[in-house]
């Protein structure tokens, strides 16, 4: 199956990738870090890649941050945090100061892993995002595989914790961003919050009509060389048509990653918004 999408993405994948792992990499630690849980799931029915036609199933990878004071007794608000192209779970809640303030804010955090490091969250089709030769054994239908990991996550979540239901947000990096965009229009009515940062987005931004209600956080850096600030003006732009609430943080001089994974101050503009937003 090849991709339906413009060859000319390719070389930014390979970049958007690099300057995922790279900030990752030069993050400081955390004290709160130590108490990211590491866990995983079976995928029920997901292939393990387009060469093995069995649904086996695959032992999928989730990270999450609950706070300590959490024990049950109180319904906390849940972000579910979507990584960038190249990265993982364990790279995007590690961003500086995103578990420090989950923890003094009271959210439990959820970062799955989209099915692997390149499936888009169904925000470039339910195939393959693109024809990239180590993408060669991706299943047919990744995009699908994608989205369906986040929600299957957010099931998990919502099952095994107290979480408050008008307080359910959704955020991410670049790829992750895209993905944000795309999960939250798709799934309008679970959503009290979006905050996608440096959104990798290609697809109209006329899809805003669907979720008028959701109020949405945007951050961009108006020199990010792999996501023009052109694409997040022209989704702003039409939240201001429509009449959404709306913030739009635009960091002069910014770049693609180091505004949100070195940068807490922007990190806690998003904990900030999403503060201020519930569904009921």
């Amino acid at each position: 199956m090849r991709s339906r999408y413009p060859q000319g993405l390719a070389m930014l994948t390979v970049l958007l990738t690099a300057l995922a792992t790279s900030a990752v990499a030069q993050a400081p630690v955390s004290a709160t870090t130590a108490r990211i849980q590491e866990l995983s799931y079976q995928f029920e029915g997901a292939p393990w890649s387009s060469v093995v036609y069995e649904n086996v199933g695959v032992e999928m990878e989730y990270q999450m941050y609950v706070p300590t004071t959490y024990d049950g007794s109180t319904a906390y608000p849940l972000m579910v945090l979507l990584h960038g192209l190249g990265s993982n779970p364990g790279g995007v809640i590690r961003y500086q100061g995103l578990t420090d303030l989950a923890e003094e804010r009271g959210y439990i955090v959820a970062a799955p892993m989209g099915y692997n490091s390149r499936g888009w969250y169904g925000s470039r089709g339910t195939g393959r995002a693109s024809n990239r030769g180590d993408d060669a054994n991706d299943p047919d239908n990744l995009g699908d595989l994608s989205e369906l990991d986040v929600m299957n996550v957010l099931a998990m979540t919502l099952e095994g914790y107290n979480i408050d239901r008008d307080r359910i947000y959704l955020a991410g990096h670049s790829m992750g961003g895209g993905g944000t965009w795309h999960i939250g229009i798709k799934y309008p009515d679970i959503w009290a919050g979006l905050g996608p940062v440096a959104p990798a987005i290609y697809t109209s931004p006329d899809a805003l009509s669907a979720i008028t209600h959701i109020p949405v956080i945007i951050i961009q850096g108006d020199e990010d060389r792999l996501v023009n600030v052109d694409i997040a003006r022209r989704w702003v732009a039409q939240m201001q048509e429509l009449g959404m609430t709306h913030q739009y943080v635009e960091i002069p001089g910014g770049d693609h990653s180091r505004i949100i994974a070195r940068d807490p101050d922007n990190v806690k503009a998003i904990f900030d918004f999403f503060d201020q937003q519930r569904k009921n």
